[in-house]
């Protein structure tokens, strides 16, 4: 029977898979799998945004999302099924820890797009590269992992670079950063709940429940706001953005089974890149001096993160 079977979490400082890394797949030719299917992902994650921003232009927050999830949770639902992963009996522990997981899941996507669809695209992913700091954070408060010093004064400087992109109390400030602050921190939620679920719980199955919460706390929001005609041209674009976020899902969690997670999670930072792009040829949106400042400080002292938490576990 599925669900059952808990094993130990490993004893990795970072992790934002859905199980644990499957140990026969480690090493050399794993971790360069880990590290294409990672980049593939936050590939897959500036599509799914760059069709989610154009479809703000034409619909309400709850009603893309909402649409979005539709979409989304057929096609899982029906790969699910398929591979016989779609009815599965949970442990009592396996059901918190993914409930825990669906709510951050919710808090993600509500304050992520609420984010997205009135800053530009770099902005916000640049907020969202304090995340490995903050799962560093918050596995050595919560969960009782060991993080020296020298990976605590990390975590305080990048929380400098997130205050510079932010602004707090100058011009440049947005209320909406303190959305994209949000949906970072319901994020570092997920991720952590996830290092708690059994290995045997199928990732369809997660990825499944969590598409269809989401996309039924959207549906009792719809009321909330303005329902606007779907035109043809915006439901490709709603096909398109599903499938790029049933592509994230899929990538990232095979990305973190495959790979060593010290080694496949500094790849993440690659969104960076084609944020900027994306921003700066599609929307029309340069970064400013602060965004760059504050995002090059993140990047720098996750990359001396992941660097440390290696030459630890290497002794």
């Amino acid at each position: 029977m599925r669900g059952q079977g808990n094993r130990p979490p490993p004893e990795e400082n970072l992790s934002v898979g859905i199980a644990d890394v499957n140990e026969s797949e480690q090493g050399a030719s794993g971790n360069l799998r880990g590290a294409l299917l990672m980049s593939l992902g936050m590939a897959a994650f500036i599509g799914n945004v760059t069709l989610m921003k154009l479809v703000s232009f034409e619909l309400t927050l709850f009603q893309a999302i909402f649409l979005r999830g539709c979409c989304a949770a057929v096609v899982l639902g029906g790969a699910a099924y398929y591979r016989k992963e779609l009815f599965v009996t949970l442990t009592g522990a396996d059901a918190k820890v993914l409930t825990i997981r669906v709510i951050g899941e919710i808090g993600a996507s509500l304050c992520y797009f609420m984010a997205l669809f009135n800053m530009p695209v770099a902005n916000v992913t640049a907020i969202l590269q304090a995340l490995p700091l903050v799962v560093t954070l918050g596995a050595a408060v919560f969960l009782g992992e060991t993080v020296g010093w020298r990976r605590y004064g990390g975590i305080a400087l990048g929380f400098v670079g997130v205050l510079i992109i932010v602004q707090p109390g100058t011009d440049g400030f947005s209320v909406y950063s303190l959305w994209a602050l949000a949906s970072m921190l319901s994020v570092a939620l997920r991720d952590l709940a996830t290092r708690k679920i059994s290995s045997n719980l199928p990732s369809l199955f997660v990825a499944f429940v969590t598409m269809v919460v989401v996309t039924l706390v959207c549906a009792l929001l719809l009321p909330t706001m303005e329902w606007k005609e779907v035109k043809g041209d915006t439901v490709g674009l709603l096909l398109g953005a599903a499938v790029f976020i049933m592509l994230v899902h899929i990538t990232l969690i095979r990305a973190m089974r495959v790979g060593e997670v010290a080694f496949v999670t500094p790849f993440r930072y690659t969104v960076m890149i084609w944020a900027l792009l994306v921003g700066y040829f599609i929307f029309d949106e340069a970064p400013d001096t602060a965004t760059v400042i504050g995002c090059s400080l993140l990047i720098a002292t996750g990359l001396y993160s992941f660097w440390r938490e290696r030459r630890v576990k290497r002794g």
